[in-house]
């Protein structure tokens, strides 16, 4: 996942989204404190997506440190063509991600966490199903490490120090 960090100078482009919250609540002997964590995602619809987790004693101050938080955290994921270039599947904890390319006008087949990182790289045709946990923290983190590890024929090409007809032909 290092391999594919990116620095983003204007964070003008980039595009926040919540994905879920939670609210905690701490029982002390004055009475209940809550505070809640916000997860969100930052993309900018072109292959650029990051994730974060902000906790505060308000929901607006927690989504705001989410997205400092995620600005920090962005790595570059291979957008063909709207759609992702290979098949991949993830676990991280609990949950399990499986991701499959989809042929132009399929949409985003995805549900809950997988379907805000997707929409936030700019893929618009996948099909994507979570198997195992359905928690949005490991969600998320899945989605993203799985979008991260997939490599295109381009980069493989030149990993490999071959031309691109070699990649496919063999």
């Amino acid at each position: 996942m290092a391999m594919n960090r990116v620095r983003v100078n204007s964070d003008a482009e980039l595009k926040d989204r919540l994905v879920a919250i939670n609210r905690v609540t701490k029982v002390t002997k004055g009475g209940r404190t809550f505070t809640f964590a916000a997860i969100v995602v930052v993309g900018d619809g072109n292959g650029v997506i990051g994730y974060g987790l902000g906790k505060a004693g308000e929901v607006t101050s927690a989504i705001a440190k989410g997205v400092e938080a995620a600005k920090k955290n962005l790595v570059k994921v291979p957008v063909l063509k709207g759609t992702v270039p290979h098949e991949m599947e993830v676990s991280f904890g609990g949950a399990k991600v499986l991701i499959k390319p989809a042929a132009a006008g399929t949409g985003l087949k995805a549900g809950g966490a997988m379907r805000a990182v997707l929409e936030s790289s700019g893929i618009t045709d996948v099909i994507a199903k979570s198997k195992g946990s359905s928690n949005p923290h490991n969600l998320v983190k899945a989605t993203i490490e799985a979008l991260s590890r997939m490599r295109d024929a381009y980069t493989i090409a030149g990993v490999r120090g071959v031309s691109m007809e070699k990649v496919f032909n063999g």
